[in-house]
């Protein structure tokens, strides 16, 4: 299997998932751990994958997504973004619609 064939299993067979530097549970950066937080809070299940444990995931996520930073979100099989952009979305709550749409919604019906 290839890095890309593993990559987009990853993303397809996973409702949501976090290529960031570090693990949920330990983010080894701040704006893996921003996201963290915010996915967190929202309650939405998801799986963080580590691309510090392999070179080759952490350059395969980069070309898979034309994205040149860490952390990247994936809902559902689409990106939807990096850290500042996730940030964003959740500030002005198109993140907690996002997750909604997909039928994710965890805590997200009640955030104001």
């Amino acid at each position: 299997m290839s890095i890309q064939q593993f990559i987009e299993n990853e993303v397809k067979s996973n409702d949501v998932v976090l290529f960031m530097k570090g693990t949920p549970q330990f983010p080894q950066c701040g704006f893996s751990g921003q996201v963290v937080q915010i996915l967190d809070h929202l309650g939405v299940p998801y799986k963080g994958i580590n691309v510090l444990e392999s070179e080759e995931i952490r350059e395969g996520i980069k070309a898979y997504a034309q994205w040149p930073t860490i952390p990247q979100l994936y809902v559902k099989g689409e990106f939807v973004g990096g850290c500042d952009i996730i940030r964003e979305m959740f500030q002005a709550g198109e993140l907690q619609q996002v997750m909604q749409d997909n039928g994710l919604a965890g805590k997200t019906h009640a955030q104001a």
